[in-house]
């Protein structure tokens, strides 16, 4: 086993409180006094999550002997000098159930290393050892730990032991997931896998199993043999209305609603479920592109403040484009199930006002200030390097192919972008992207970049769809859940009335989560956060169905509380806009689904 000179334990103490109790020790402290600081914000999720905040007590000793730490910043902490060996421990409060945190309590833990590691300042680059032991007591005798952390003295039957990480940038990009869990294995490309699925469910894991393994599959040829890894790990924590995933360099965590999990003896795939191999195949291929290929912003990480960056769109919106292309590639999905999704996507790029105020490459630049800290006029004034930025990708891959006549595409521009690094690892700059773009393509592509990513035109995805053999229209929505799709005919049917809003349950009434730009409600003074309590005299229940009675033009009094206060609102109804995308293909259209 390799020397080590800094040394972690992590034990989950108090499981019923929901504390860690860690501990770091650094055999040849700094002489000056040690430094020790916990990061802000963990990679993938930008935005300043202040960790340190969940740190509830912390001592120091050296030699038996007690220590004093003193801190310097909301998130650092320095040690008096000692000669010998310096110990600082620690308890750490973890009660957040998202893929970003740490979690604990008598029926599982889970935590990222970046809620529970102090990092040794001198010492971030040099390996290191971590012990991660099981809660006492005889409640805990079943628990196992999943990681995809290298071991090196660890228990067969139950994982926990030691573990070894080269630096701690490593030590903290593989979470931990500790309970009593469930466990399938299989191998992609003669790759380990694991998927450990934790939570009360039931579920045809080797469904599971053998659908994960086809994403996995597809997305390690795409890019070339041998993955960019020896083993890798998905952690899944499955509940009720939960929904997330989070990459790391050799796993991902992952949650889920219980009922997205393929049920036993179920042949199709539900909606749920859809939507749950989405995200395994997001994440999935985040393995390449921002895990390794990403902005020269990342690299190295500087975890105790924000890292700008307007590539996003390249890292999540690309990404996003390809989960749902990987299911229809490698045979989950029919062709036309692909276009449904797209067609939703559209729709709700469409339906944002946002789209036309923000550029893609300033909401990548200001991920951490706007879009992981929406409100009710985010819709209003915001746009997603997610969802447009996989919109982007799409109109760049079919440019492409129909601007080489079918000889390239978007896949070549990724594999480019793949040797790139493997040759010198290094992060892109700002506008290095692009280059690479055009020089592997031949094409002149900066027109479609200033479009796409520096100005809040729409993207000409009716012309591109067509060069492919896919009509797009929008039409009004058929009702409050018609987010688009597929047709065989555009209906044109007539518009129904909207309010446009979007609505949440309250116990008083109604209450308007979101008033969109240009809605009848807007117009008449309403705001998001009111509680409409009546409208025309009579008690609101569902908006959408009691305007259904009424016309175009027709005026209407809601009585809305803002806060404590009763107001009054004169409403002119409007019909519902043309924001909601249909797609239909012709014969022998939408081949570059299926990557022909």
């Amino acid at each position: 086993m390799q020397s080590t000179s800094v040394h972690y334990t992590l034990r989950p103490v108090s499981p019923e409180a929901h504390l860690f109790e860690a501990s770091v020790t650094v055999s040849q402290p700094a002489k000056n006094g040690q430094i020790f600081s916990l990061p802000a914000w963990i990679p993938g999720s930008y935005m300043i999550r202040e960790f340190s905040k969940h740190i509830v007590s912390m001592t120091a000793e050296s030699g038996g002997k007690p220590v004093s730490v003193r801190q310097l910043e909301k998130n650092s902490w320095q040690a008096d000098p000692v000669k010998g060996a310096l110990t600082l421990r620690y308890q750490v409060y973890a009660y957040d159930l998202s893929v970003r945190g740490a979690y604990l309590d008598s029926e599982r833990g889970f935590f990222n290393g970046t809620s529970v590691f102090l990092a040794a300042d001198g010492y971030q680059d040099e390996a290191c050892a971590v012990d991660i032991e099981a809660p006492a007591g005889k409640s805990y005798a079943d628990w196992k730990l999943a990681t995809s952390l290298p071991a090196t003295d660890v228990k067969k039957k139950s994982g926990f032991g030691r573990y070894q990480a080269s630096s701690y940038d490593e030590l903290i990009d593989h979470p931990v997931e500790m309970g009593v869990f469930k466990k399938v294995i299989f191998k992609a490309c003669g790759v380990p896998h694991e998927f450990v699925v934790s939570g009360r469910f039931q579920c045809d894991l080797k469904r599971l199993a053998d659908d994960a393994k086809k994403i996995c599959e597809y997305q390690i040829k795409l890019f070339g043999e041998p993955a960019p890894f020896e083993r890798y790990v998905f952690m899944l924590f499955v509940g009720k209305d939960i929904y997330g995933g989070l990459e790391h360099r050799a796993s991902t965590a992952l949650v889920a609603n219980r009922d997205d999990l393929p049920a036993a003896g179920a042949a199709e795939i539900s909606d749920g479920y859809l939507k749950l191999l989405g995200l395994i195949s997001h994440e999935y291929f985040h393995s390449w592109n921002v895990k390794r290929m990403k902005p020269a912003a990342f690299t190295p990480y500087d975890l105790n403040r924000e890292g700008h960056t307007r590539l996003l769109w390249a890292f999540e919106g690309i990404t996003s484009y390809y989960d749902d292309l990987t299911l229809v590639r490698c045979g989950l999905i029919d062709e036309k199930r692909y276009l449904g999704l797209l067609a939703e996507t559209i729709t709700g790029v469409q339906r944002g006002a946002g789209r036309m105020k923000q550029t893609l490459e300033q909401s990548s630049f200001e991920a951490w200030t706007k879009y992981y800290r929406q409100d009710e006029n985010s819709p209003n004034s915001i746009v997603s390097y997610y969802t447009k930025g996989s919109l982007a990708a799409l109109a760049l891959d079919l440019l492409i192919r129909r601007d080489s006549k079918g000889k390239q595409s978007l896949d070549d521009v990724m594999l480019a972008l793949w040797k790139k690094w493997l040759a010198d690892g290094k992060g892109l700059q700002e506008d290095e992207w692009e280059k690479i773009a055009i020089e592997t393509t031949g094409l002149k592509l900066k027109p479609f970049f200033d479009l796409a990513l520096r100005s809040t035109q729409d993207l000409p995805l009716a012309e591109l769809l067509a060069s492919q053999g896919i009509e797009m229209q929008f039409e009004a929505a058929q009702g409050a859940a018609d987010r688009g799709g597929v047709v065989d005919a555009f209906a044109g049917k007539p518009a129904l009335l909207t309010l446009g809003v979007k609505t949440a349950a309250d116990a008083a009434g109604v209450k308007l989560a979101q008033v969109l730009d240009g809605g009848a409600a807007q117009a008449a003074g309403l705001s998001g956060g009111d509680v409409v309590v009546a409208l025309d005299k009579l008690r609101a229940a569902d908006l959408d169905k009691q305007i259904a009675r009424y016309a175009a033009g027709d005026k209407i009094k809601l009585h809305a509380f803002r806060r404590d206060e009763l107001m009054t609102f004169d409403v002119t109804l409007q019909a519902a806009p043309e924001d909601t995308c249909r797609l239909k293909s012709l014969p022998d259209g939408g081949k570059w689904i299926a990557g022909r």
